[in-house]
């Protein structure tokens, strides 16, 4: 009875974990010399660090019934400053907690623009990723910014360094993935942030502060796109004015695909991460699989349609039932 409880709990977390297997079988099938190889998951955790962290701080914003759209930019604007004050100053330690400050900053814009100004997040997130890189490209002028001179810094052993032959920045995922669970899932914040998704009308009038979850919800969106910025370029040696760009779409389609509705109310870290890896283990994939980079988006999107339909059937409730 008691493990028939445990698979009703997490219904939502196992149904996207048995949609990661399944691909994971078929690929070792496609190619076994490939998928059955440690050194395919090594390159794969690598990469998967970034878009772990943006899909863990996005499940905060969405399960509290907004969205954000400025995190791609975000995650320019935290590279742009750790690059820049990193090269001036020689200390990448001050660089990185500027980058962070700097995410939480324009997560707390956001959050201020939406609660006290009544303004539709989708709009406001859309316009502030603009705004920030259109600052991008007016400062940089389009021009990158090399990190290769950091390479054999305690900074980068630290954070993107090898422990044997297992990537560092996998650990960094792994913990902050654990904390953003345990205050999700077990903080008052996280309870708050649910809730407020759901009726953020019978939340205020039983006490909960709205509009500061919500705005706390846009500050940890922030910080895990700062972190997401800094690991990026840590790990491609450089920065671009481009940098982020590329997130915006996977990154939103992961969280949707882990178990965390639009609607708000709901939201699972952990079936987030599993999503984040099943589209980052997609593309690499495809492409080891002896296919063409062409059939990616039609796997996204049929990965995506059949996922959502396993949560149909799993029972992720809409908002008001």
């Amino acid at each position: 009875m008691k493990i028939k409880k445990f698979f009703l709990s997490y219904r939502i977390q196992f149904s996207v974990l048995g949609v990661m297997v399944l691909l994971l079988i078929i690929f070792a099938i496609m190619n076994p010399k490939v998928f059955l190889s440690y050194n395919t998951y090594r390159a794969l955790f690598i990469v998967y660090p970034i878009p772990l962290m943006l899909v863990c701080g996005l499940v905060f914003v969405t399960a509290s019934g907004e969205s954000d759209l400025s995190f791609p930019s975000t995650i320019g604007i935290a590279l742009w400053l750790f690059s820049l004050i990193t090269l001036k100053t020689g200390y990448p330690f001050f660089g990185f907690f500027c980058a962070i400050l700097s995410g939480l900053l324009i997560g707390l814009v956001n959050g201020l623009l939406i609660t006290k100004l009544k303004l539709s997040s989708l709009v406001v997130t859309l316009g502030m990723n603009f705004l920030l890189r259109g600052l991008i490209m007016i400062g940089t002028s389009g021009h990158g910014i090399p990190l290769t001179f950091l390479n054999k810094s305690t900074f980068y052993k630290i954070f993107v360094g090898k422990i044997g032959d297992f990537p560092i920045q996998m650990l960094w995922g792994l913990v902050f993935m654990g904390i953003c669970i345990l205050v999700f899932n077990f903080h008052r914040f996280g309870a708050h942030v649910c809730y407020v998704g759901d009726n953020p009308t019978s939340a205020a009038e039983t006490g909960v502060k709205v509009e500061r979850i919500k705005i706390g919800a846009y500050m940890v969106t922030g910080l895990a796109a700062a972190l997401a910025g800094v690991f990026t370029g840590l790990v491609n040696n450089a920065f671009f004015p481009t940098s982020g760009s590329g997130y915006l779409l996977t990154s939103l389609a992961a969280v949707f695909l882990g178990g965390t509705p639009t609607w708000g109310g709901i939201g699972t870290i952990l079936g987030g991460a599993i999503g984040a890896f099943i589209l980052s283990f997609l593309e690499n994939g495809i492409i080891s699989s002896g296919l063409t980079g062409f059939y990616t988006q039609f796997f996204f999107g049929l990965i995506i349609v059949l996922a959502l339909i396993s949560h149909k059937f799993t029972g992720i409730r809409r908002k008001g039932n």
